[in-house]
């Protein structure tokens, strides 16, 4: 298959991935605590012999190379990346609502385990345990926080919990070492450790709980809609070069068996 064949292939189907990507952005651009994701590239060299020859040798040609050393580069996909950086605070005046300022995660437990997230939308069940919006029970420095009936609820920077001026719990916040490359996504906001590596974690030392806020998606929706147009128009771009393609591989088809016959 033609070189430019393969490269208008891989761009369109790279442009399709980063499509949906941006649309799975957009769809979440007003979900509390969401990390937005972005598509990462490598460059693959095809190198020639000749092209390692700076200097001219007698052997293999008289003349220093003219043009210099060329390469053809073949970008591909690598993965994608979770962009973990700061969203900004919005005020939701509930006593409930935390949202942190730093690198740190809140820990609940599922029925996959225990796992972290940034969304500080929390609530109290009928018997006073502190859950998130889908039911899972926020943990504190002892395990799951249960809090008194009908009390006054008040979180300081530290995510200590006061029930009517008396302390009742202790949020757990931790703080994960190199997060992009511990952490993966794993569904309703939350993320889980990769299997191919273990997470380092810590006690908060660098992130504050803030009472009264949620932490709004890290997506600026202006330039997610300015990269969806520059992606379809480059899916364009490429889906001409595979036509341009076939059509000049039928016309030399076509051309050569005439001159044969």
């Amino acid at each position: 298959m033609r070189n430019d064949m393969i490269s208008g292939l891989f761009g369109a189907l790279t442009c399709e991935n980063r499509m949906n990507i941006i649309a799975n952005n957009l769809a979440n651009a007003h979900t509390t605590g969401f990390k937005q994701e972005k598509l990462a590239f490598e460059d693959v060299f095809v190198s020639y012999a000749h092209d390692e020859i700076r200097q001219p040798v007698l052997s293999v040609r008289e003349k220093e190379l003219f043009p210099k050393a060329m390469n053809l580069a073949k970008v591909r996909l690598a993965g994608v990346k979770t962009d973990f950086s700061q969203g900004s605070f919005k005020n939701s005046e509930n006593p409930l609502d935390v949202a942190i300022s730093g690198p740190g995660f809140f820990k609940v437990q599922t029925d996959a385990g225990l796992l972290y997230t940034r969304n500080g939308n929390f609530h109290l069940t009928a018997d006073g345990t502190l859950v998130t919006a889908e039911g899972f029970e926020v943990q504190g420095d002892g395990g799951a926080i249960v809090l008194p009936p009908n009390t006054r609820v008040d979180i300081n920077e530290a995510g200590q919990i006061f029930a009517d001026g008396e302390q009742a719990a202790q949020l757990l916040v931790v703080e994960v070492q190199d997060p992009d490359q511990a952490l993966e996504k794993y569904g309703r906001n939350l993320f889980r450790p990769r299997e191919d590596g273990g997470v380092v974690e810590q006690v908060a030392q660098q992130s504050t709980v803030n009472q009264g806020f949620l932490e709004t998606a890290n997506i600026n929706i202006v330039e997610e809609m300015v990269n969806m147009i520059e992606t379809h128009r480059a899916f364009e771009a490429y889906s001409k070069v595979m036509t341009n393609s076939n059509e000049t591989c039928l016309k030399s088809i076509s051309k050569v068996g005439k001159s044969t016959t």
